[in-house]
């Protein structure tokens, strides 16, 4: 016996020199929720580089358990380098795989990723072909495919297949049914070729837009057996014509309606970020509110990705989210990233 102990012994210290690992899992949190950011990824949004996270995290004082960034279909590929920077850098990847066709221009119709076409098998191959490489990365990855259907700005929006509702009777409104396809349809090719490392985020916007029946949130969920987590973007003012929108008033509505998708899987806030404009309202408070209230208050919640960019507007305007767009803002963000609540590793089952 102790000779066959021996052995095994043995054997498993081989595996381990070759580099094997036990299969890793996100663990949900029972207390406080993971910190996260999205590091302004140029025009296609993937662009990681580790001096960038390095250098994040010395400005807010804390490392980053969810590092996002983009996927979008018109690259035609699997970012395998991206996803391994994140992973030594001690993060999980969260991908918006999107689809979407350069280029990557907002408020324009369908292009040659439509939903249609997805629906119809035709973009099957590269599905097949970026799961096979999600599965020979092997460690854990948060996906968020086709997000803020809800809105205006993606050529995948509800707003451009249907506002009516299907001939069939019992059926539900033309948009939100295809979308639902086309969601089952990604998430089923993808399993079905093995992959067991990803968890889904159903990812809405937290305002639906327009505000029709037939286009809230909850007529595009797809199912509790194709989703892991229930995400929503969360944005106070953004561009300078908005009107200014404190942080409880952009969350506490929807957080109730995303809850009610399903009682049970934990909430992601896979976007969340406010502008600076001091002529409208205070974004420190905005900012300190937001991680202040975010663990106490609102305890399904368990990830908040900060969305830290700034660009240039059409009329020449500037959107500033980085969390360093002002000192008053960059001292709230430190101050409230502090909180022992607010998790700045994942942890792994």
């Amino acid at each position: 016996m102790r000779r066959w102990l021996l052995l095994s012994g043995l054997l498993v210290g081989v595996v381990w020199a070759q580099g094997a690992e036990p299969a890793k899992k996100l663990r949900v949190p029972e207390r406080g929720l993971y910190l996260g950011a999205y590091l302004d990824g140029g025009d296609a949004e993937d662009k990681v580089s580790r001096e960038a996270m390095d250098a994040y995290d010395k400005k807010v004082g804390k490392s980053q358990a969810i590092i996002a960034f983009s996927s979008f279909w018109g690259r035609q590929s699997f970012p395998r380098k991206q996803v391994d920077l994140v992973s030594v850098y001690g993060a999980i990847p969260l991908i918006y795989w999107s689809p979407w066709d350069e280029p990557y221009m907002q408020d324009r119709g369908p292009d040659r990723f439509s939903l249609l076409s997805i629906v119809a098998g035709k973009w099957d191959d590269y599905i097949d072909r970026w799961a096979d490489e999600a599965k020979a990365y092997g460690k854990p990855l948060l996906v968020s495919w086709g997000l803020e259907m809800n809105g205006t700005w993606f050529p995948w929006s509800g707003c451009f297949y249907g506002a009516e509702k299907k001939a069939a009777k019992g059926s539900g409104y033309v948009a939100a049914e295809l979308y639902k396809k086309c969601y089952r349809h990604v998430v089923g090719r993808v399993r079905a070729r093995g992959v067991e490392n990803i968890e889904w985020v159903f990812h809405a916007n937290d305002y639906s837009s327009p505000w029709e029946d037939w286009n809230l949130m909850k007529e595009y969920y797809p199912g509790g057996d194709v989703v892991d987590w229930l995400g929503m973007s969360v944005y106070g003012k953004q561009f300078r014509d908005n009107k200014w929108v404190s942080f409880r008033d952009c969350i506490d509505y929807a957080y109730q309606d995303l809850g009610k998708l399903d009682p049970k899987k934990p909430m992601l806030l896979a976007e969340i970020g406010v502008g600076e404009f001091p002529e409208s309202g205070s974004k420190p408070d905005w900012v300190r509110d937001a991680l202040r209230d975010l663990p106490r208050d609102f305890p399904r919640i368990k990830g908040a990705v900060f969305w830290n960019e700034r660009w240039e507007n059409a009329d020449g305007t500037y959107s500033n989210l980085r969390m360093w767009s002002s000192p008053e803002s960059m001292k709230a963000f430190r101050e409230g990233a502090k909180d022992p609540l607010w998790l700045g590793r994942p942890d792994w089952n």
